[in-house]
């Protein structure tokens, strides 16, 4: 049986691109998703044997998307598209069983052998990628520690994206005053004191396209 593959990128011409790639291959494309919430949805709908996507997603990113996936589905092998080799989200990728990453500089050259790696369970890493695992391993990089949870996370992106508390609140089906006091602690945590300051963190680490 052909491989089924969950493609997701929020740019239908990325997406027509790496899908004419794969089936080239021979996989077979079985759903297409342009935000990490549809992501979820299609891979539980019909969990396909590997999900490729995209970290910068809007809604929810593609790691924290995979996160999810890989928490509900541990069989399917994930591997994200990233245009950053920020090591903080490599080291936690590969923390929660991220099988791949491939930067899309050369997702031609990489995807495929970072499939057939998955398949095999193995986990593949583009030279950009691999330089910053050993960099930060050479800075003794504390893998156990992140700085934001999962859900404030998922909140800063939202603010990012020009979302007011109340809007975050209503995507995430919680209280707005839950939504400011997460929205206080990342401000805190990371040591910054305005929204604009979190949209520059949020595009330098690849939670959100410039």
């Amino acid at each position: 049986m052909p491989v089924k593959v969950l493609l997701a990128d929020d740019h239908r011409i990325v997406r027509d691109g790496v899908k004419s790639l794969l089936e080239r291959e021979g996989y077979v494309v079985s759903a297409e998703a342009s935000d990490g919430q549809e992501a979820i949805r299609l891979a539980l709908l019909s969990p396909p044997d590997v999900a490729v996507l995209d970290i910068g997603m809007p809604m929810l990113n593609g790691l924290d998307a995979a996160r999810q996936i890989v928490q509900k589905l541990p069989a399917i092998k994930l591997i994200l598209l990233t245009m950053h080799a920020e090591k903080d989200y490599v080291l936690e990728g590969l923390r929660i069983g991220i099988k791949g990453f491939v930067t899309k500089t050369h997702a031609s050259e990489d995807l495929i052998r970072a499939i057939r790696d998955a398949l095999r369970n193995k986990t593949y890493l583009s030279p950009e990628v691999s330089e910053a695992v050993v960099e930060a391993y050479q800075g003794h990089h504390d893998l156990s520690r992140d700085r934001l949870t999962p859900r404030e996370r998922q909140v800063l992106q939202l603010i990012a994206e020009g979302r007011s508390s109340k809007e975050v609140a209503a995507l995430l089906n919680i209280s707005t005053k839950t939504a400011e006091t997460h929205r206080s602690r990342i401000l805190q945590k990371l040591d910054i004191h305005e929204v604009a300051g979190l949209v520059r963190y949020a595009i330098r680490t690849g939670i959100i396209k410039p």
